[in-house]
């Protein structure tokens, strides 16, 4: 897939407020801080239409981006960022866990997990979530370009081995950098395939 144009569409507070459309959605979650930005310019091949920042916790709403106006890319707020009042992140899971089981037209979620720590509880905790709610996923492991080779992999299968303690087996991953534009292609053929397969709900 080539992307010929990819535009902001707007934020939205909860599912209620989000576009009356039934083209098909990919969302995008992951800890603060793991690089969700910056992948999805490298995606969409738009220096800036999803802001970075050195400040975790910056996405706060559902934030829509069309892409070739046939789907749209949603970014959703980041989980674990222990600095905002609990009520507000009270509000964040909610708004988060209702669009991931509302949503008709939601295709796949993409997790990302940062490749260069450790297997965190937060991210297991979350992807044991959604294989309870029987909702499809995958795995993007971001930043490969941090550490040398043989670091990268090591943290890589650990990290896939630890899943393996609670999965029978593991779902689909991608490798991925946004600075060398690692794993782009392979993820634009792959929601090209699960896009052409989509068909609209009434």
């Amino acid at each position: 897939m080539e992307v010929h144009k990819a535009e902001y569409r707007g934020s939205f507070p909860n599912v209620n407020k989000c576009p009356n459309d039934t083209r098909p959605e990919f969302a995008f979650i992951g800890r603060s801080n793991v690089g969700k930005s910056s992948l999805i310019n490298m995606l969409t091949g738009r220096k800036e239409i999803a802001h970075t920042s050195k400040k975790p916790g910056k996405t706060q709403m559902l934030n829509y981006f069309l892409v070739n106006q046939q789907w749209h890319l949603v970014d959703l707020p980041g989980y674990g960022y222990a600095k905002r009042a609990k009520t507000t992140r009270v509000k964040w899971r909610k708004m988060i866990q209702d669009y991931l089981v509302k949503r008709h037209n939601l295709i796949c979620t993409f997790i990302l997990i940062d490749s260069n720590v450790p297997p965190q509880k937060i991210d297991l905790e979350f992807i044991n979530w959604l294989g309870e709610m029987h909702m499809p996923f995958l795995i993007v492991f971001t930043k490969v370009d941090r550490l040398k080779p043989e670091e990268q992999e090591a943290n890589i299968e650990l990290f896939r081995k630890t899943m393996l303690e609670t999965w029978e087996e593991l779902p689909l991953q991608f490798i991925t950098s946004s600075r060398t534009g690692e794993g782009r292609t392979e993820m634009l053929t792959y929601i090209d395939g699960l896009k052409e397969e989509y068909l609209p709900y009434d």
